[in-house]
């Protein structure tokens, strides 16, 4: 026979297990109910403080145009069941060679006049990454952190060894004249620097549950002594997590990479449990601001949901879903 004391103590045992079970239930469920997505993607150009007044209207459009370039063959790669890994290569491939923004083609010039280019490529499923910076020839460097990551034992290759890595891989190399455009050689001339921020980056949830993120550049107009900002640094620039979230960063990379920027979104998020957008936004819009610290990041959760967060005037971004969700902006 039990005492009502034991009964007692067997009810409260009971009805905590009911509990229990009920709460586990529920966040499965409110978790299933929370990726009503199959894929989800999101890019960026680079952010700035250029106000709408001073940004035509044409030019706005030539933008616009080429990022719903690359988000539309980031849709269609994704609708075909391609690895989030490829299509963060390919879309940040288009965005490389278009002369609109300061990564591949585009890229800036240093002091000395020449072009160093920056990126780096992570996978959330198992925190495999590469990158390589101040690289001077290779067509898309996007591809060969890509390469770094699948067929070297390192993350991170520099200057002349990357370039001898990516062409033992045969990859494109081209003379570096390939990077020249007239608007960023006048950009070096008139000591300018509303150029710098133009990186570009990609973050995506495949169908397989996968997240995957990119991020390349070529890196501040006059930069001088081997300059490298953030772009290829894994937690600052970049960072993917399959627990978590996936983000490209663009903005003033020293700060970026003393706060380690992505990757305090993404501890923020495992080990404080808070969501996404909240995470986001106490990095860039408090931590950062506090510091003077200008940029942005775009983000894609394990759920699906997509984030932009920067304090300055613009971004340059888009986001689609296999929902239908899709826009292009800019301020």
């Amino acid at each position: 026979m039990y005492t009502m004391r034991q009964l007692t103590i067997l009810i409260i045992i009971l009805f905590s297990m009911s509990v229990l079970q009920c709460s586990n239930q529920d966040t499965q469920k409110e978790q299933k109910e929370k990726k009503k997505v199959e894929f989800a993607i999101a890019i960026h150009g680079g952010a700035g403080n250029t106000s709408p007044d001073d940004f035509p209207e044409d030019e706005r459009k030539k933008y616009k145009e080429k990022l719903q370039e690359a988000l539309d063959k980031g849709t269609e790669l994704l609708k075909s069941n391609a690895s989030a890994i490829e299509t963060v290569e390919q879309v940040i491939h288009i965005m490389e060679k278009s002369p609109l923004f300061n990564a591949g083609k585009g890229a800036v010039f240093t002091h000395k006049g020449t072009n160093e280019l920056d990126a780096s490529i992570m996978s959330g499923a198992k925190l495999d990454a590469g990158a390589v910076a101040g690289v001077k020839n290779i067509k898309s460097p996007i591809t060969a952190a890509k390469y770094v990551m699948n067929n070297s034992k390192h993350v991170l290759l520099a200057g002349d060894g990357a370039s001898k890595f990516a062409k033992k891989e045969g990859l494109e190399i081209v003379n570096p004249s390939y990077f020249y455009t007239e608007k960023r050689w006048k950009s070096l001339q008139s000591q300018l620097n509303n150029d710098k921020n133009g990186t570009v980056g990609c973050v995506v949830l495949d169908k397989e549950g996968n997240l995957a993120a990119g991020t390349s550049t070529g890196g501040m107009t006059n930069k001088k002594f081997g300059r490298i900002g953030d772009s290829p640094i894994i937690g600052a620039g970049t960072y993917a997590n399959n627990e978590t979230c996936a983000i490209s960063a663009t903005g003033h990379g020293e700060y970026f990479i003393r706060y380690t920027v992505a990757h305090d979104i993404s501890a923020l998020m495992e080990y404080k449990n808070l969501p996404l957008q909240e995470a986001a936004d106490k990095v860039i819009k408090d931590k950062l601001m506090k510091v003077k610290g200008d940029g942005g990041i775009i983000a894609v959760d394990k759920f699906g949901n997509v984030t932009f967060s920067f304090n300055t005037k613009m971004m340059f971004r888009g986001f689609a879903k296999s929902s239908g969700e899709t826009a292009i902006e800019i301020f």
